[in-house]
């Protein structure tokens, strides 16, 4: 047990905001999806 590599041992280093991570995940993708809606509007006019 004196081996560091035990996932029990694991110190999380660096802490992470899941939501924020999702939600601008989804908003990136969502603004990109708008823009190419628009820019397929424009050219089926």
């Amino acid at each position: 047990m004196s081996d560091s590599n035990h996932p029990e041992m694991h110190v999380n280093e660096e802490p992470r905001n899941d939501f924020m991570d999702v939600s601008m995940g989804f908003a990136v993708f969502f603004i990109c999806m708008c823009v190419v809606a628009i820019i397929a509007t424009i050219v089926a006019m």
